[in-house]
């Protein structure tokens, strides 16, 4: 899955466009489509991930300001 994010982030897609296209392969998720901050963690948890820096940095950007969204509407 982060292979695929981040090639389709180079791209210019946002995870929020990449997210209803994905599929968790396994586990008790198994089928569903992963949440924004799952997909986030596996791109910076992922070793693929220096291959495409701008779409890491751009990646770790979002996720930032996605986190001040979510705690501003608390």
């Amino acid at each position: 899955m982060p292979h695929t994010v981040l090639r389709r982030k180079a791209r210019g897609e946002s995870v929020e466009q990449i997210q209803p296209d994905l599929i968790i392969p396994t586990g008790k998720r198994k089928g569903q489509i992963p949440s924004v901050v799952s997909i986030y963690q596996a791109i910076a948890e992922h070793e693929e991930a220096p291959a495409y820096p701008e779409a890491v940095e751009a990646a770790y950007d979002d996720f930032a300001a996605l986190r001040q969204g979510d705690h501003s509407s608390a």
